[in-house]
């Protein structure tokens, strides 16, 4: 029997959710003060109220104002638009201008956002996609603003610090009395959900595995703080919180993330062979695409790591992607639950993307993570014989990596978004700081110039020259000190 579509007379596409505010006094609160902070605070601190406020407060929290749900998050992301438009910063709203990253995720949003709109052809498509551009290009380019420098990324990873502990907190307190106290705030269920006996924390998150999955993808992160002497104390602490949430939450795709960023740390012995390495995944494929009987990626329905995985569904859902390809391809489909039992469920970004913006919006989200790797590739080129900087470049790429297995298995849809984004907006201030800087060389006279005379420098001194030009020593050593 097809399960019925989601187009059947009675049924909106658009619409539901609360008919009033959700929005319990303490967040209110939080949120004022949040706001008030993020106007106050110096542009490096105006990222901690901003993103501390969005990920511990439950995403079901809003106003209901004339049938628009304004959520904590959005109400954040204008406050923080106002902060960034209306500042006098000297580098602009945008530091070193719109880069290729930036200009990649502005079509893929605009894309995905146009397609939803002509698929769905209502006046509720509408409004739903400009709620999506507000969290997507407001929440991106406002991160973007905000995180500039070396030092602004170590701020952003250790808010990452501080959501980890409270959240694995939460999740032991829920393991053993069966309760969420964030549930007290409204927007999230009260009691957790038990799976083959298991149950499934979920802290301030809409659903267990995207608190699992937070842990998993910021693990690497933590590690990556450790390189930093002064901030070992707080790396300790928050790993071990970000593991605790892995195994909290009880289910396969956090625990499948968290294994493999471990995994590709231990690649670091051949960080210099990577491209034979991806050559021989390639080649195994093609190999096991040979001998299997079903296709390759139904591997995923082998992975069990805990109780009542659904790696079948997943592996089910791939492959009727694939096979669907002409009615998603142009600007997504709707018609993805006729596809099957359970294949509404969009529990894979890759696929989601396809399935809500088409061809173009599933490219340009796989070059977003091609853009990142190559810049962490690039920067850690240009620090290499410096093995402490090499490090910190290759965790920011294992940490994407520990992303790209997390999106295998779920796709974002509540605050876990502004995860990703900061993570997109990290790695090119990261990728810049490895940069050698270049000093202006003194006027010379014409005989100088043919001769220069480096006398004036000392003898420790590491400028040297390049293209003709003074060069200053790649300054990573002063970004991972």
């Amino acid at each position: 029997m097809q399960p019925q579509s989601q187009f059947d007379p009675g049924h909106a596409a658009f619409g539901g959710g609360s008919s009033g505010s959700v929005l319990h006094p303490v967040v209110l609160a939080a949120l004022v003060l949040a706001v008030v902070l993020i106007f106050v605070l110096p542009r490096r601190f105006a990222v901690v109220p901003l993103l501390l406020t969005m990920l511990l407060t439950p995403s079901g929290q809003n106003l209901y104002i004339g049938g628009v749900h304004l959520f904590v998050t959005r109400l954040l992301i204008l406050a923080g638009l106002v902060r960034v438009i209306t500042s006098k910063a000297p580098a602009g709203f945008l530091p070193r201008g719109l880069a290729t990253l930036d200009k990649i995720f502005l079509v893929w949003a605009l894309y995905r956002a146009t397609a939803v709109i002509l698929l769905f052809g209502q006046t509720g498509a509408i409004v739903n996609q400009v709620g999506f551009l507000l969290d997507a290009l407001g929440g991106y380019f406002v991160l973007r603003s905000l995180i500039r420098e070396e030092q602004d990324v170590q701020t952003l990873v250790k808010i990452f610090a501080v959501v980890a502990v409270v959240s694995a907190c939460e999740m032991i307190h829920e393991k053993t009395t069966g309760r969420n106290v964030f549930a007290l705030l409204g927007g999230i269920r009260p009691t957790p959900e038990i799976r083959n006996g298991s149950l499934r924390a979920q802290a301030a998150f809409a659903i267990s595995i995207a608190a699992g999955t937070f842990g998993a993808t910021t693990f690497p992160l933590f590690v990556w703080l450790w390189s930093r002497a002064k901030q070992r104390a707080i790396a300790l602490v928050a790993a071990m919180a970000s593991t605790v949430m892995v195994f909290a939450c009880a289910s396969s795709t956090p625990v499948m993330a968290w294994a493999g960023g471990i995994g590709a740390m231990f690649l670091w012995s051949i960080r210099k062979k990577m491209r034979w390495l991806r050559w021989a995944i390639i080649a195994a494929l093609l190999v096991l695409s040979a001998v299997m009987k079903a296709p390759v990626w139904f591997l995923i329905a082998r992975v069990d790591l805990v109780s009542g995985s659904s790696g079948y569904d997943r592996a089910l859902l791939i492959d009727n992607f694939i096979r669907h390809f002409s009615g998603w391809w142009l600007i997504g489909t709707h018609d993805n639950v006729n596809w099957g039992w359970d294949m509404w469920d969009q529990c894979n970004q890759f696929v989601t993307e396809g399935e809500t913006g088409g061809l173009i919006a599933f490219v340009c989200f796989i070059a977003m993570f091609v853009v990142c790797f190559k810049l962490v590739g690039r920067a850690r080129r240009r620090v290499e014989g410096n093995r402490r900087a090499e490090w910190s470049c290759w965790l920011l790429g294992v940490t994407i990596f520990a992303q790209i297995l997390a999106f295998l298995g779920l796709d974002y849809f509540d605050q876990s978004i502004f995860v990703w984004y900061a993570l997109l907006v990290a790695i090119p201030v990261v990728a810049a700081a490895s940069r050698p800087a270049k000093a202006k060389a003194p006027a010379q006279s014409q005989s100088s110039i043919m001769a220069p005379d480096f006398s004036a420098f000392p003898t420790h001194s590491p400028v040297g020259v390049v293209g003709g030009q003074l060069t200053e020593p790649t300054p990573s050593d002063r970004f991972f000190d």
